[in-house]
């Protein structure tokens, strides 16, 4: 569902008449969306127009002519946005998104905002939110989870024998249906003291003014039970002061490998309770690695909330703090994970 070739490069600049070259072509169709942004506010939209069809996208997808039964079971092919918002809380802010590809112009997905890491903060806005899409190649990760049986090799190594089984007969039992992820840049704003103020405008960030769009131009299904927020290292920081903070307008929280400090863990914790307090229903995971240098705070957030009552999952997985983990076992035990809780389904 993440199938490259049929891809659309669209460049949306959100509250700005400016058009942006892409970087790369996916397509020879490139377009510029005109119209001013307008807050569309936090509720879920139940019936998303096809595609952005609002803003004038719809026609950069090909449309041969068809019979009205033909219409009704056509697919669509999977699309890349790229949106920079002009007034973001920490500056322009270039967000990033994968639609996949649509078995029928009926299919709605669950939502997933994806925080890169620290070293894409580094990059700047335009590099850095293409981190996940380029830097830790989710297609691909993607394209093996529909395609399984997966092998050590799509985790670049980095799994266990047992780990791949369940996993494997996870898929057997029910296949992966794929996410819209949506990849916001993340900048390197939420250090020690300055995380709890910056976490929560970056919360509202999403919650507020980059959902409610996802929802309006994407086959999105629009409510918060379907959307999740996830990230790693600093993403996965990031993911837990979101979803912490704003645990209303998501059904999932999840971090691999969060960058998190000793002395924070406590406060993290009680935020997840009262999060959890807030929407019992959400569900919540963190995931470390044997070779983490993160591993011991992770570990240490999960007895935490285990000690407040608070009702998670908690994975100790194969694999260093490295891009290839990020490339195997933090894109597939992402997209797997999400998936399938986002949709009422267990996690394998």
């Amino acid at each position: 569902m993440f199938r490259g070739l049929s891809a659309l490069l669209l460049w949306l600049s959100v509250g700005s008449a400016s058009c942006e070259r892409a970087p790369r072509t996916l397509s020879t169709a490139v377009d510029s969306e005109r119209a001013a942004h307008r807050d569309a506010g936090s509720k879920p939209i139940p019936s998303p127009p096809k595609y952005g069809a609002d803003g004038g996208t719809t026609a950069n997808r090909a449309v041969k002519p068809a019979d009205e039964s033909t219409e009704k079971t056509a697919g669509l092919p999977a699309l890349e946005l790229i949106w920079r918002f002009e007034q973001a809380p920490f500056g322009p802010t270039d967000v990033v998104i994968s639609v996949p590809e649509a078995p029928s112009t009926d299919t709605r997905f669950p939502v997933l905002v994806a925080f890169h890491g620290r070293g894409e903060s580094l990059k700047g806005s335009r590099r850095g939110a293409r981190g996940w899409i380029d830097d830790y190649l989710l297609s691909r990760a993607g394209e093996r989870l529909e395609h399984p049986p997966l092998v050590p090799a799509d985790f670049e190594t980095y799994v266990s024998a047992a780990r791949l089984e369940q996993i494997n007969a996870a898929l057997r039992a029910q296949p992966y249906a794929g996410l819209i992820v949506v990849c916001p840049y993340l900048p390197d704003v939420l250090q020690r003291d300055a995380a709890w103020a910056a976490g929560t405008a970056l919360a509202d960030f999403i919650a507020d003014t980059l959902l409610p769009r996802v929802y309006a131009k994407t086959p999105a299904l629009g409510t918060a039970a379907s959307t999740g927020v996830d990230g790693v290292s600093l993403g996965g920081r990031a993911s837990l002061l979101v979803g912490f903070a704003r645990p209303l307008a998501f059904g999932s929280v999840g971090a691999l490998q969060a960058a998190l400090d000793a002395s924070e863990v406590q406060r993290f914790a009680e935020l997840g309770a009262r999060a959890l307090a807030q929407n019992p229903r959400l569900a919540l995971r963190v995931l470390t690695s044997d070779e983490d240098y993160f591993r011991s705070q992770n570990q240490a957030l999960s007895a935490a909330l285990s000690e407040r009552g608070v009702a998670h999952g908690f994975a100790l997985v194969v694999g260093t703090h490295s891009y290839q983990f990020n490339r195997g076992p933090g894109a597939l035990e992402m997209l797997l994970f999400h998936s399938r809780v986002l949709r009422g389904q267990p996690a394998p």
